[in-house]
């Protein structure tokens, strides 16, 4: 007998469809949620006055020529005209009959008609003001309301990001809800990152970024205008991803308004950054954007002669084709030189006590004389948008990018396997060398066709989308155990060091994917009531070609269905509860140990129980989350004999509790906090019973930021956030060498606008951040056989000049 979930998933793409289908129709005039992109401006308030029963008349002359401005947001029928008539030179009036008519504006009043217009709606993909998105495309591909979608989903926004002087991935997560960040402490090479307890997908601009074992793009957020986290599966939607949520970033886009930034960064550890930007017109008509902005960054790290440098560019351009039509081109460059700052240490010396003492922060166990770790990241794309009729509009995203590596690293290794490292009580500690060459390409592109329109009560947005993803990963690692030993307290550099031919390679192969993914969606509204039904159907071969085992090749394919439904309800207090129910469907690269097979693609599904707040005229958004969701296929790494290993087990269950507040709450003072409860559970394979690895049962946060605005203190601020990361599994079998403690750390910031000093220097600041502010010494991580320490206090001062 199928299961009740089983019955019910099926059912997801008819129903879709279903109610996708034109009713009898029936005004109503009453709160809703509109969606309607920039059109034809008689079509717009025709078809607003219709769903809302409003006699309306409108002179021809009046309209012809003209676009509606984009309504979107909860509005009555007359907001709604009004909204629309935003910035079009008219206005509505009420006839003594009680209908309504359209007139030209005053004239003194056109200005003042104008210069709402860039209040009036938030671009999903565009600038926030503060710390608090209202809308968002991320979980759903569409313009939709956070509040009103029914999932959750944290953003943070550029400016956010900037308080915080957050200069990476991990760093502008930290503050969010159900989110680990800085798994293996201090990494200049990759962002490690949970949510909900899984490795998260990252999207760039709506499209999945090409990842290997190591060879990982890794993101500047000075180049991102948000990055936002979507909690909980979206294969309904996204395709491959996991059950527990994607990282979903925005690029800067051009800009119509001319605006240039310089930054120059400074700090401890020797950090010498500049980071630039500059967007604008290229034409009088301002048909031509363009964006350019970058960093360049030459920086030592907490590890002695590992280096942290970097050079990155991110041109961008549009082209404004009419008034139903863009294109945006997108693209980026990034080089990297640094090492690894994690370090691989041993047990003794870090987490247990040793008769030499404890291992510095700084010390540098490889290398630097044979050690490189080379990384050349560059994409190229365009997001391009088409509005057909005032029903329907095209979309299509596409991107190539690829990225390079290639890596010589030392480490320390055991004497035997299934051991920890073992160093002498003199500090003498074996080691092994690791080269690898890794190239990951990507093709992706993904189109889909919006409809906006309504069958009685019922308002929809439908999505019909099919996209294509195909990547080639080359992946070369090679562990040599020749390399002479080396000292714990006084490391010895210069040694003899070979590297051992390709031929005793422990991964060598070739591995090609394809994925097509086709898909639909109906976001139905009727009067309070959200509604969000979709499907998709996943077909994917990966095929891989094992150099290391007489060229064997292994070959697999897979399809497979995701459904998504959820409802809410939005009241006029702001209060949106919601029940949504979610799968997952994710492809696994790689291969297993044996080096003969595939790793076959993991399957989840959630169920999520949630509520979210908005106070009317408020920039506070509260929410609040329970959820329960499993995987099956799980794919882990563990160390065993220090080599690092990766491999399936049978299925995990995860469920918790989510907390989260975002507030703009005054003029001055703005703020972010975040609670979370995570139980994990291993409930098949070798670890039944177990927890996962790296998920602390609980954490939580709370950073606020206070700006002065007048007095004597006018222009300057400060902000002071605190973190709380609880105890830690590092390995499998949850041992205590595998036991992390938890810790709490502290980050400040004071920062000063120059130009309330003086006039002269409009447009200048400057601010010192402080991350781990006391300096706490921690292990972020263990994994039974090393253990990671986490970033020391990192202290940044800027001076940023705008004009």
């Amino acid at each position: 007998m199928p299961s009740p979930t089983m019955a019910f998933r099926p059912h997801l793409l008819a129903a879709a469809i279903l109610l996708a289908s034109p009713l009898a129709s029936v005004a109503a005039d009453a709160v809703r949620d509109y969606q309607l992109p920039a059109a034809p401006l008689a079509s717009t308030l025709n078809r607003i006055a219709a769903e809302a029963g409003i006699s309306l008349s409108i002179d021809p002359a009046l309209a012809s020529g003209r676009n509606a401005h984009a309504v979107q947001g909860r509005y009555d029928g007359l907001g709604a005209l009004r909204q629309a008539l935003e910035g079009t030179g008219l206005e509505l009036v009420e006839n003594a009959s009680g209908s309504y008519s359209v007139r030209p504006l005053p004239k003194d009043t056109l200005a003042m008609g104008a210069t709402t217009v860039s209040a009036a709606q938030e671009d999903p993909e565009g600038p926030t003001v503060g710390y608090v998105a209202t809308r968002t495309m991320t979980g759903t591909k569409t313009d939709s309301s956070i509040l009103e979608t029914p999932k959750s989903i944290s953003v943070a926004t550029r400016e956010q990001m900037q308080d915080r002087a957050a200069l990476n991935l991990d760093d502008a997560v930290r503050y969010m809800p159900g989110t680990v960040a800085g798994s293996y402490g201090s990494d200049t090479r990759s962002d490690w990152l949970r949510v909900r307890g899984f490795k998260p997908t990252q999207f760039l601009d709506g499209l999945p970024m090409a990842t290997g074992v190591y060879a990982n793009p890794k993101l500047d957020t000075w180049d991102l205008e948000r990055v936002a986290v979507l909690r909980g599966p979206a294969s309904s939607v996204y395709g491959q991803t996991p059950p527990g949520g994607l990282l979903d970033m925005v690029s800067l886009r051009p800009q119509a308004e001319q605006a240039n930034a310089v930054q120059l960064q400074a700090g401890n550890y020797n950090h010498k950054q500049i980071n630039f930007d500059s967007t604008g017109p290229l034409d009088d008509q301002g048909k031509l954007l363009y964006r350019v902005s970058g960093v360049v960054r030459d920086s030592n790290t907490q590890v002695d002669h590992i280096p942290d440098k970097r050079y990155n560019i991110a041109p961008s351009l549009t082209w404004n084709i009419d008034d139903d039509t863009r294109l945006t081109f997108l693209s980026q460059f990034t080089r990297d030189d640094t090492g690894i700052t994690t370090q691989f240490l041993p047990l003794k010396g870090t987490k247990y006590d040793a008769p030499f003492g404890d291992i510095s922060h700084h010390k540098n166990l490889g290398d630097p004389d044979w050690e490189h770790y080379d990384r050349t990241t560059y994409w190229l794309g365009y997001s391009f948008e088409h509005r057909l009729n005032d029903v329907w509009q095209f979309r299509q995203n596409l991107r190539y990018m690829k990225n390079d590596l290639s890596f010589d690293a030392i480490t320390p290794t055991t004497l035997y396997a299934g051991s920890p490292p073992v160093v002498t009580d003199d500090g003498t500690i074996s080691r092994m060398s690791t080269s690898t060459e890794e190239d990951v390409t990507q093709f992706v592109v993904d189109n889909n066709f919006q409809a906006d329109f309504a069958t009685g009560d019922l308002k929809h947005t439908l999505l019909l989308g099919l996209d294509h993803n195909r990547s080639n990963t080359n992946y070369l690692s090679i562990f040599g155990f020749g390399v002479p030993p080396s000292n714990v307290i006084n490391p010895v550099y210069g040694q003899p060091i070979v590297r051992p031919p390709r031929s005793s390679a422990f991964y060598d192969y070739d591995q090609k994917t394809f994925q097509t993914g086709a898909y639909i969606q109906d976001q139905i509204a009727l009067d309070h009531w959200r509604l969000t039904l979709g499907g998709r159907q996943d077909w994917v071969h990966t095929g891989t070609k094992f150099h290391n085992a007489g060229n064997a090749t292994n070959s697999e394919s897979d399809q497979k269905f995701s459904g998504n439904a959820a409802i809410s309800y939005v009241f006029d207090s702001g209060v949106a509860p919601y029940l949504s129910y979610a799968e997952s469907f994710q492809p696994s690269s790689g291969a297993d140990v044996t080096s003969t097979s595939s790793f076959k693609p993991t399957e989840g599904k959630q169920w999520e129980l949630g509520v979210k707040y908005q106070p009317p005229g408020s920039d506070t958004l509260l929410t609040a989350a329970v959820y329960d969701l499993r995987q099956k296929n799980v794919t882990v790494s563990d160390n065993v004999g220090g080599v690092s290993v990766t491999s399936q087990t049978g299925e995990v269950k995860v469920t918790g509790l989510e907390l989260e507040a975002n507030s703009n709450l005054t003029e001055n003072l703005k703020l972010i906090g975040s609670y979370s409860y995570t139980d994990t559970e291993v409930r098949k394979g070798q670890y039944d019973g177990n927890h996962l690895q790296l998920i602390p049962r609980n954490q939580a946060s709370l950073w606020a930021d206070y700006t002065w605005h007048a007095g004597v203190l006018d222009g300057f601020g400060v902000g002071y956030g605190i973190r709380y990361v609880g105890d830690t599994y590092g390995d499998q079998a949850n041992t205590f060498d595998g036991y992390a403690g938890s810790y709490t750390l502290s980050d400040a910031a004071v920062h000063y606008d120059l130009g309330k000093l003086d006039n002269s220097l409009k447009g200048a600041s400057v601010a010192v951040n402080a991350s781990n502010l006391f300096n706490k010494d921690y292990i972020s991580t263990c994994d039974g056989y090393y253990c990671y320490y986490g970033d020391q206090r990192k202290v940044v001062a800027s001076l940023t000049y705008k004009w």
